[in-house]
Formats: structure tokens, C-alpha cells, sequence
């Protein structure tokens, strides 16, 4: 909210449509400075798209704030009215991945396996407000196309701060091991590098890598950043059947890169009601559940 109010000020042609959430999207304040730029159509995700793409058609610059379970209600639109004409239309994609106690039905879970079915839509995963300025501030100053950013509620990395330097920066090394790579993306970071650190005390250590965009994903730096002759884990806070673990690994394979790759995320079932760390106990994505997972790949590797 903070940074769509300084990014409207800078340019006239920025506006902002959201679905009845202007509170829980925090545009609240970019509401009461630009009255005449903030559209709330009510529950009609559908419609916010579309009307972004009718907007942007005539030179406005749309950032279309919703939440990743109700933004699936508008998939028609994102690939008919926004990506088929290649719309510069920015979905903020609020809430992705696990929301804790809003209960079953808001659990962003699927929102990347249907945006990665639009052609030409970028899709970037901040780990941090500093990130998620950076990715904005980008989407509306310099991007020409569809772009995507998802965060998670109240995502701040407790490992993450730097600033994000643009679309050259898709891929970060956070930690360099000889025994296996754990490749991740978003704020499941925080979980990854509290693993990676058990495991090093265990003797297992890890490359963890973080992918900061899950569409343009740069294989090819990828395959040159793993650890050598050694099993390489994808971990993802989304549906096993909406992630990128499938695509990422036949990816790797395309390129000749010799390793196992294995994918650990929360199933292919509803994700029920309860805390986050609960729910990261749960479907073993916390600290401990990561270390167990891979402690059993490296003695199956070896």
C-alpha cells in the first residue's frame, strides 16, 4: 500500500482495482489519496481483471489487488482479456501459499499452476516487503507485459532484506554444501535455511538456492549452482499438482545435468484449518519435517 501510494504519486496513469478487500490488500490509505484511482468493483474478481484489461488498453497502468483462493475465480479473464493481448496489468497476488487460521478456503495453494498456463505472464515470489517494492516498483515503471507478484500474508523473510535489482536477478545462493541442493522460492526460505543449518550439524551440508521468479526460471544458472554428483530437492509451499517441481526436474534432465531430483510440498489434497506453524508441522515443510525428508533422500543417495 505504502509503495502503490509513492509509485501513484510518480505517474497519473497508476491505479489500483481490488474486490471488496481495500483494507486486507492494504490500499486503504492509496483510497483516501487517490479516491478517483482506486476502483473496488465488490466480490466480482472476475470483472477487476477484466476491467484491468479495459483500462490498460487505454494507457492506465491497473494493479489488480487480490487474494491468490479468489483470484482463481477470474482464470478466463487473465488469459483471455489480459495475457491473450499482452496487457501491462499487474496482479498483486496477496495471501499465496498457507494463511494460517482464515480457515480452508483461503489457503493459496493453486495460484502458480494456473498462472504458469498464461502465456507471457511473469510470475515473481518476493521473500520480503524490500523485494516486493522492488518487484512493484519494476511491474509498473518497466515492464510492458502481464506480471504477477505473489506474497504470502504478512511475508517478511527473517533472512531476506536486500532489494530486488531487477529481471536479471531471478536467482540467489544463499548457502553452498557438497551433499545436496535444496532449491526453494518465496518466504518457505526462512524454513529452508533454518534445515540447511540442523542438517550442517548433522554432517549433511546444503546449496540452498531461491528461485525469485517461477516462470522465466534461469535453468541453465540453475544447473551450474547445484552441488556436484549430488540428489537436488525442490521444496514449495503450494499443491503438488499446481508447483514446478515436474517441470523444473524434466528441465534439468533436458540440460544433462546428472542428479536425482526430488519434490517436497503440501500434497494433493485441501490444506485443513489451523495456525501456520502448525500447519508447517503438519505437512512437515518446518525446520524438522525438511531435515527428516532430507536426511532420508541423502541415505537412500548414498
Amino acid at each position: 500500500g505504502e509503495t502503490m501510494c509513492a509509485l501513484a504519486q510518480q505517474n497519473d496513469k497508476v491505479c489500483a482495482i481490488t474486490a471488496a478487500m481495500p483494507g486486507g490488500t492494504g490500499l486503504l490509505h492509496f483510497q483516501e489519496q487517490f479516491p478517483k484511482r482506486l476502483f473496488d468493483v465488490g466480490i466480482a474478481e472476475e470483472h477487476a481483471v477484466s476491467m484491468a484489461g479495459g483500462l490498460a488498453k487505454q494507457g492506465m497502468i491497473p494493479v489488480v489487488a487480490l487474494y491468490s483462493t479468489f483470484l482463481q475465480r477470474a482464470y478466463d479473464m487473465i488469459l483471455q482479456d489480459i495475457t491473450m493481448l499482452n496487457l501491462h496489468v499487474v496482479l498483486a497476488v496477496d495471501r499465496a501459499g498457507l494463511v494460517g487460521e482464515d480457515g480452508e478456503t483461503h489457503h493459496g495453494i493453486f495460484d502458480i499452476g494456473f498462472l504458469r498456463q498464461a502465456p507471457g505472464m511473469q510470475i515473481l515470489c518476493p521473500a520480503s516487503t524490500a523485494e516486493l517494492r522492488g518487484m512493484l516498483n519494476w511491474a509498473i515503471n518497466q515492464q510492458c507485459g502481464p506480471v504477477a507478484i505473489r506474497y504470502p500474508r504478512g511475508g517478511n523473510s527473517k533472512y531476506i532484506a536486500s532489494r530486488w535489482t531487477g529481471p536479471d536477478d531471478l536467482l540467489q545462493c544463499h548457502r553452498r554444501g557438497s551433499d545436496v541442493t535444496l532449491v526453494t522460492y518465496g518466504t518457505l526460505i526462512n524454513n529452508v535455511l533454518e534445515a540447511a543449518a540442523v542438517l550442517s550439524e548433522d554432517g549433511i551440508e546444503a546449496t540452498v538456492l531461491r528461485l525469485l521468479s517461477v516462470s522465466d526460471i534461469p535453468v541453465k544458472q540453475l544447473a551450474k549452482e547445484l552441488a556436484v554428483d549430488s540428489p537436488v530437492i525442490i521444496l514449495e509451499e503450494i499443491s503438488s499438482q499446481s508447483g514446478i517441481y515436474d517441470s523444473l526436474a524434466y528441465a534439468l534432465q533436458q540440460h544433462h545435468k546428472p542428479c536425482q531430483v526430488y519434490g517436497k510440498n503440501l500434497g494433493n489434497s485441501y490444506v485443513t484449518h489451523g495456525d501456520m506453524r502448525s500447519l508447517y508441522q503438519h505437512y512437515k515443510l518446518d525446520a524438522e519435517g525438511i531435515c527428516d525428508y532430507v536426511q532420508e533422500v541423502v541415505r537412500g543417495e548414498n
